[in-house]
């Protein structure tokens, strides 16, 4: 009986310490969506639409499912089309091979972007992946993975 209540008491104490976050430590960040009128927005959408358009060979505008940041993190979902407004035609970029070995899930676009003083870069995209690409990304660049929770 002693025994167990020296675990019980050990548990408690090591329970408690994961829980509790200590004295004077900093609070997690908050990953928050980022909105229409929200300056971050501009920001974000500024930086990648050049590496978008570089890799589609064209200028580019977004249909925005999901922009959100967390601390020094961006995570966008985003659709690209033409600047008038027109779907993009996949079979004229290159892509073409990619969509007809059913190897590419339609237009749309993940990116992981990260600030650097005032300025946003990209880190990561890829264009139609037929899986959750963004998954590695915690692991590969150092992202926080609650970035992507609920992303799909």
């Amino acid at each position: 009986m002693r025994m167990m209540g020296k675990i019980a008491a050990m548990a408690s104490i090591l329970i408690g310490s994961v829980a509790t976050p200590s004295v004077g430590a900093a609070p997690a960040t908050v990953v928050r969506n980022i909105g229409v009128g929200d300056p971050q927005r501009r920001a974000v959408l500024d930086a990648l639409r050049p590496e978008i358009a570089r890799d589609l060979g064209q200028p580019v505008q977004f249909v925005v499912r999901v922009l959100r940041v967390q601390g020094d993190w961006a995570f966008a979902h985003v659709v690209p089309q033409t600047t008038a407004g027109d779907a993009i035609d996949l079979t004229r970029t290159r892509h073409a091979e990619r969509l007809r070995a059913w190897m590419l899930d339609g237009p749309d676009v993940y990116a992981l972007l990260q600030r650097t003083g005032s300025a946003w870069r990209v880190r990561d995209f890829v264009v139609g992946p037929t899986d959750v690409a963004y998954l590695a990304w915690p692991d590969a660049h150092g992202a926080p993975p609650a970035l992507f929770e609920g992303a799909d």
